[in-house]
């Protein structure tokens, strides 16, 4: 028992990533199982609420999501979306007292569409809408989990969500939203240590980097409310593990201009711009991003400065830059809250790379340790601390040694 739990404590930073990572980069939300199995109306106000998600109009998406379970109070659908905007808020809210205000709530409307949906699947066991509603519920459990420390839920959770994914897919073959999750699952279950993959075999499903990335493809082409979402992790995964920014960019691009108020595709931009080297245009979306925060034109917000430092660094960084970029990671460490936890891990990261270069090897590995202290920093920079502590960052050739 005690090495299931330690193998559980390894996975829990891969599985919050998995679930509900894509949420907080991106900031939007998943869809429903079938658009033709529900009333145009209801289908409606699910999708105009998700279009206001992803353009950060939370008021406006928790108004539509409201709408579509007046349409239909025993539906799980419109709870649940409900729930993952409230989730939206809670992420993204830089007011403590907001942040356990939404939290109260979104546990409540979690509550409430696993009722509906268990009372749905007792009177027709294939309704894949509610198996799908569930997975919706089910993921933000996970994610309040993770907040907790309750591992043990995390992976049950997650080995529950895996068992209604497959029900939803039996049910509605053409969902093609249902390859998102299940594509998340397959793909990022193989950054895992072996014996984790090998205990996710057994109560989850097996890790399968290519079947994984086909089925975010899938998503991301033939998907329904689920499409964006799918694209937005694609960003992520080109960027992050499959060393492919061209891609990311495309992508990217496309979302910016869709959704002009989501500033977390401009960021993600900048970064696919700052790996292909086109340095004038990752200035020039920078530039964008800063004079949002100056202006604090809504949804931007002086505590989002740390995240522009980082992608100032970041940048510079890969124009190797080194100086400079360390003095704009040292800013973003300035801000020790906790919405700003993820863009300290990284900035430790790289000041830890820069230090490799450099050949102060005791040094990077202070700031490689000093990033895994921090809670609530889960995701590929972390990922990255624990590779760099074992073994030193080399950069590309060519780079010089500042």
């Amino acid at each position: 028992m005690r090495i299931i739990l330690s193998i559980i404590e390894q996975s829990k930073k891969c599985l919050c990533f998995i679930l509900c990572t894509a949420m907080l980069i991106f900031v939007v939300h998943p869809g429903i199982a079938s658009a033709q199995a529900q009333p145009t109306q209801l289908r409606t106000y699910l999708r105009q609420g998700v279009e206001k998600s992803f353009n950060m109009e939370s008021q406006a998406a928790l108004g539509l999501f409201r709408k579509a379970i007046e349409l239909d109070r025993e539906n799980p659908l419109g709870y649940a979306f409900l729930a993952m905007a409230r989730l939206f808020n809670y992420e993204l809210s830089f007011d403590p007292n907001e942040r356990t205000q939404e939290q109260e709530l979104m546990l409540k409307d979690v509550d409430d569409a696993l009722v509906r949906a268990q009372k749905r699947i007792e009177k027709n066991a294939r309704d894949g809408q509610s198996y799908f509603a569930m997975i919706l519920a089910k993921i933000i459990k996970i994610r309040w989990a993770i907040a907790q420390k309750s591992y043990l839920t995390v992976f049950h959770e997650a080995a529950a969500v895996w068992d209604y994914l497959e029900k939803a897919k039996a049910a509605d073959p053409q969902n093609f939203d249902v390859y998102f999750p299940i594509g998340l699952l397959h793909y990022h279950l193989d950054h895992l240590p072996a014996a984790a993959r090998f205990v996710s075999a057994l109560f989850i499903t097996r890790a399968d980097h290519d079947k994984g990335l086909q089925e975010l493809e899938l998503a991301a082409q033939k998907g329904d409310l689920l499409k964006e979402l799918a694209q937005a992790e694609l960003v992520s995964v080109y960027i992050n593990y499959e060393g492919q920014p061209a891609k990311a960019l495309a992508i990217v691009r496309e979302l910016k201009e869709k959704f002009p108020r989501n500033y977390n595709f401009a960021f993600a931009m900048a970064n696919a711009l700052a790996e292909l080297q086109r340095f004038t245009e990752a200035f020039a979306v920078a530039g964008e991003i800063e004079r949002g925060i100056q202006t604090g034109s809504p949804p931007f917000a002086p505590q989002l400065l740390p995240r522009y430092y980082h992608v100032m660094g970041r940048i510079l960084f890969n124009q190797r830059e080194y100086p400079r970029a360390e003095e704009y990671f040292q800013k973003a460490l300035a801000d020790t809250s906790v919405t700003n936890a993820r863009t300290r891990v990284s900035s430790l990261v790289r000041l830890g790379m820069i230090r490799d270069v450099r050949g102060e090897r005791g040094k990077a590995k202070e700031f490689y340790s000093r990033a895994l202290e921090i809670e609530g920093g889960e995701g590929v920079a972390r990922t990255e601390a624990e590779k760099y502590l074992a073994k030193p960052y080399t950069p590309r050739s060519g780079a010089p040694i500042p």
